[in-house]
């Protein structure tokens, strides 16, 4: 038995004749079959020319027939176009076509009709199951290469739901995003429903439900620390404003990297008011930077280390409080069940070290991004987006960057990293912990820096002044369990030396499109 594949343009008067001379053999012979495929017209030349490069046939026009060999398999047989099927139909079964010119005009439009209302249909039928619609912007950064493959696991969002990603990016990272486009449907994933790419700025974040923010790129151009801030304001605003556009209602935004994570984070909440409460800072990054310098300390596994809880400003002048710290499944001379765990500050007795060598690896990676690269940013936005949806282990504190509504006492207005616990898709601020007040002059320090940050960025202030402590490099005996991670030394040293200029503005005028102003 001998199946015939009938394949051709949908508008094609060629491919509507062949059609229907098929159609008449298949009723009349018991033998004969037909197979048939339509494309759009748009996308007919390079779908034949992917059918004969797979087949290494020579084609050209609309339509295309082979034969296929039920009862034996392997690859098929090119028979020709519509008039190789004309001569082999009155050659073997004496049968012809005799319609009118006309006539196949008039089919060809149907079936153009009838194919585009069948793709309309299949889409239909897609959309009744609705996938989760994550937006990647700045889809070229490292972290995104490194996040992609966490979020198709089904470890974020589980395997009982199924997501589609578009990465959002500038013109110039297209041919790079086409690539990352066919690596990631090469993963084969089960929840993953579809990837694309998005370059034109009226299209961004369509019905999203997550949007990912990640480190804009940087070019080499020297710019003040202040003229930097600034330059965080157009991207913010036309991001801002585009979430509030196209955005779905619910649509949870999330803010990773390690530059301006919390003056990023406030701008996104002041131009996208209607979301704000659904935008958040990721401060795991620096959480997982301190455990893993303490778990080396201590010859243990990082992931043994819990309850570390990140103050004040993600990507600069921060607290690392070790005071609620404890470590699990640690070997000493007590050991316990695998719930037993003991408070870090039993565990190590040279507090020295803490005050000292501990704040400054930490205020050095702080000041320079050193280590935080795209594993490291890629698996804290991960897991927070996995709190957020499952809620985070009951019992454990987390750290995240909210907007401060005046709790532990920090002023009101501004994005502040602080202990949280994630529940019932929401977070809760652990206001109850006791033992973890914070004097009033460890709080002026960690606010004053992003109070400037935001004041300058939106231009209220000219010149951003880092806060000056008498005491900076010494840590008081009330709060010597809190550890601080400097960056004001790092922003000290800004003016005197170049910095690299975010490509912000240039990356609004890759896209394709007009930008937002407001």
């Amino acid at each position: 038995m001998a199946k015939f594949v009938i394949a051709g343009r949908a508008d094609c008067p060629y491919y509507a004749k062949t059609e229907l001379l098929a159609d008449y053999l298949q009723k009349n012979l018991p033998d004969f079959r037909i197979h048939k495929i339509t494309q759009r017209p748009e996308v007919w030349e390079d779908w034949l020319k992917d059918v004969c490069e797979k087949n290494e046939w020579s084609h050209k026009n609309s339509p295309i027939i082979w034969r296929e060999l039920l009862d034996r398999g392997g690859k098929g047989l090119l028979l020709g176009g519509y008039n190789e099927f004309l001569e082999h139909a009155q050659l073997y079964y004496d049968v012809t076509s005799s319609m009118t010119t006309e006539l196949m005009m008039v089919i060809a439009q149907e079936n153009l009709g009838a194919h585009i209302e069948k793709e309309q249909e299949e889409e239909a039928l897609k959309t009744c199951i609705d996938p989760l619609q994550v937006w990647i912007t700045s889809a070229s950064a490292p972290a995104c290469y490194n996040l992609i493959p966490i979020l198709t696991s089904g470890e974020v969002f589980g395997m009982h739901t199924e997501i589609s990603i578009t990465l959002f990016d500038n013109k110039q990272a297209e041919e790079y995003l086409k690539s990352l486009v066919v690596e990631t449907q090469d993963l084969a994933s089960p929840i993953l429903r579809s990837v694309s790419i998005c370059t034109k700025v009226e299209e961004a974040f369509c019905q999203a439900h997550v949007v990912v923010v990640l480190d804009e790129s940087i070019d080499k151009e020297v710019f003040t620390l202040e003229d930097c801030l600034r330059s965080r304001v157009p991207l913010c605003r036309l991001y801002g404003y585009l979430i509030e556009k196209n955005a779905h209602e619910s649509v949870r935004v999330i803010v990773g990297g390690k530059t301006f994570v919390n003056l990023k984070t406030v701008l996104l909440m002041r131009y996208a008011p209607r979301v704000a409460h659904n935008i958040i800072a990721v401060a795991l990054g620096v959480e997982g930077e301190a455990k893993a310098i303490l778990a080396r300390k201590l010859k243990t596994a990082p992931s043994y280390i819990k309850d570390v809880i990140i103050w004040g400003n993600i990507s600069g002048n921060n607290y690392v409080d070790l005071r609620k710290t404890r470590v699990y499944r640690y070997e000493s001379a007590i050991w316990g069940p695998l719930h037993y765990s003991r408070p870090l500050l039993n565990l190590i007795f040279d507090s020295e070290w803490v005050k000292r060598e501990f704040v400054a690896t930490l205020k050095n990676l702080t000041a320079t991004g050193r280590q935080f690269g795209g594993i490291l940013a890629a698996h804290s936005i991960a897991t927070t987006l996995k709190y957020w949806y499952h809620g985070s282990p009951p019992g454990e504190i987390v750290s995240l960057g909210i907007l401060s509504e005046g709790q532990f006492g920090i002023p009101k207005g501004i994005v502040f990293s602080m202990p949280v616990k994630f529940e019932n898709g929401t977070w809760m601020v652990l206001t109850d912990l006791k033992d973890i007040e914070i004097s009033e002059q460890i709080m002026t320090r960690m606010t004053s820096d992003l109070i400037q940050e935001k004041l300058v960025a939106l231009g209220d202030k000219i010149h951003f002044q880092p806060y000056q402590s008498e005491h900076k490099d010494l840590v008081p005996d009330e709060e010597k369990n809190l550890v601080m991670s400097d960056a004001a030394d790092f922003l000290n040293r800004i003016p005197q030396t170049t910095f690299e200029k975010p490509q912000s503005l240039e990356f609004l005028n890759g896209f394709e499109g007009k930008t937002v102003e407001s």
